[in-house]
């Protein structure tokens, strides 16, 4: 008989931290918590280093960098992963993202710290769909709610020191030593996850797929859109929207490929699911970075207290995922799930564009990015559960990589968008810019709460 991921394993079935599950969750956590604290910390010292390296026109782009790079990382690693196996594909991805952080730390311009995120952001896009793989090779199914839920755990203290620590860091010694200590952790981490490369099985020869070319090609022209998109910010009168539209509709037939049939439509199943996580992820990453900024540019925040907002988000965003691994599949269901989460996302969205208005005190909006922390903490361990559920076993490491692109792709699109917003309407000087940013993405979020009745009926659990 098979348990809903909700709920407690029985006897005899060890749970996460069990015996022969304990090596790969604490590495994989670890690098989870690493990649959280890079978030944290760049979404609170991006003000300080924009105005360091001269790149305040590039803000934006600091943060799409990476996810744009990522989109041919994932694709490169959900076929590699399936032809040879997850070991060799979690190393090299591991070495290219400790690379671009030693870049990162290292930059004296913005072009070289941009190139750095570039690298960064291809390994971390790789590690993304190469952990979904381990989580299904190694995992069964069962456990598969419990350890998300333990991704999403990994939030938590990179969530309660992270954006402090960036922020005191960077008022004491500067900003590059944020990413030092970022880059000795990750190694950390790493070595922590090598012992259990080795019992990850090798597909048969027979069973390896072939290198998709194409979709390679097409990932390289999606990530060169989505990059084009976030300069569009910088350029001047009508051109920045006309870029703008250039470069979602690129963007939109390079991506096309590269997620499963039917996404553009919303066909229930895995397209569904790729939507909804692409939706959430827009909405709210595409708001993230501004808050802190809002905050310092308005309201006389330090970088090490305008962190506080990420860091309650965090905790709510782990204490929801938790909660969502422990009930029942049968009381929370995939539609509700979603229905809740994007709610939750759209009213911390809209307290913030209260905030933005009205000028009301700022722990109106902290306290609303706190309930759109807990709105993503179900939505996110939701997608991941059903990409590995709705598709084989053989094709899990390129549905992985489409959900990862999905997420990718929606956080580019909505950073892109709130960029050229924020330039046209005054920039870091009017508070209207930050308005019209934290309401466009609060109608993001109701579009997908509208979308929610097309992910259909999912499937029971497997065995």
């Amino acid at each position: 008989m098979t348990l809903p991921p909700g709920r407690a394993a029985r006897p005899g079935r060890a749970g996460i931290l069990g015996r022969g599950y304990v090596l790969p969750t604490v590495g994989m956590v670890a690098i989870v918590a690493v990649s959280a604290f890079q978030n944290l910390a760049m979404a609170t010292i991006m003000p300080v280093i924009s105005r360091d390296l001269d790149g305040e026109a590039l803000y934006s782009l600091a943060f799409a960098a990476p996810l744009a790079a990522g989109v041919p990382g994932m694709v490169v690693a959900g076929t590699w992963a399936d032809r040879s196996g997850a070991r060799v594909v979690t190393i090299v991805s591991a070495l290219l993202f400790a690379l671009g952080t030693a870049i990162v730390a290292l930059a004296g311009s913005m072009p070289v710290f941009l190139g750095g995120r570039l690298v960064e952001g291809f390994g971390a896009g790789a590690l993304t769909v190469v952990l979904y793989v381990i989580v299904s090779r190694i995992y069964p199914e069962y456990l598969h709610g419990r350890i998300f839920a333990g991704f999403a755990g990994a939030w938590v203290v990179p969530g309660l020191v992270g954006p402090a620590a960036a922020g005191v860091v960077t008022d004491t010694w500067g900003w590059h030593w944020v990413f030092v200590g970022a880059l000795v952790i990750a190694v950390g981490s790493f070595v922590l996850l090598l012992p259990s490369l080795r019992r990850l099985p090798v597909p048969d020869v027979a069973d390896r797929p072939a290198w998709p070319g194409p979709r390679i090609a097409w990932s390289a022209v999606a990530a060169v859109a989505v990059l084009g998109l976030n300069t569009a910010p910088d350029l001047a009168g009508a051109l920045g929207p006309l870029v703008l539209a250039v470069g979602l509709v690129v963007a939109v037939v390079g991506l096309r490929p590269l997620l499963p049939v039917g996404t553009f439509r919303v066909a229930p199943g895995l397209p569904a699911v790729v939507v909804m996580r692409a939706v959430a992820g827009a909405a709210y990453m595409g708001s993230e970075v501004y808050l802190p900024y809002l905050l310092q540019a308005h309201h006389g925040f330090s970088p090490s207290a305008a962190g506080v907002t990420l860091t309650l988000a965090a905790i709510s965003w782990a204490a929801a995922s938790w909660a969502h691994g422990r009930i029942p599949e049968r009381v929370l269901t995939a539609r509700r799930t979603f229905s809740i989460g994007l709610t939750l996302v759209a009213l911390g969205l809209l307290a913030a564009f209260v905030v933005a208005v009205t000028g009301v005190l700022p722990v109106v909006m902290i306290a609303g990015w706190f309930v759109a922390g807990a709105g993503m903490g179900i939505v996110y361990p939701r997608t991941s559960m059903l990409t590995l559920r709705l598709s084989d076993r053989a094709d899990q490491g390129s549905a992985s990589s489409a959900l990862a692109i999905g997420d990718a792709a929606g956080a580019v699109m909505g950073l892109a968008i709130t960029g050229v917003a924020f330039t046209a309407f005054g920039g870091r000087a009017a508070t209207v810019s930050f308005a019209v940013v934290f309401g466009a993405m609060t109608l993001v979020a109701l579009a997908g709460l509208a979308l929610v009745r097309r992910v259909g009926p999912v499937p029971a659990p497997r065995g």
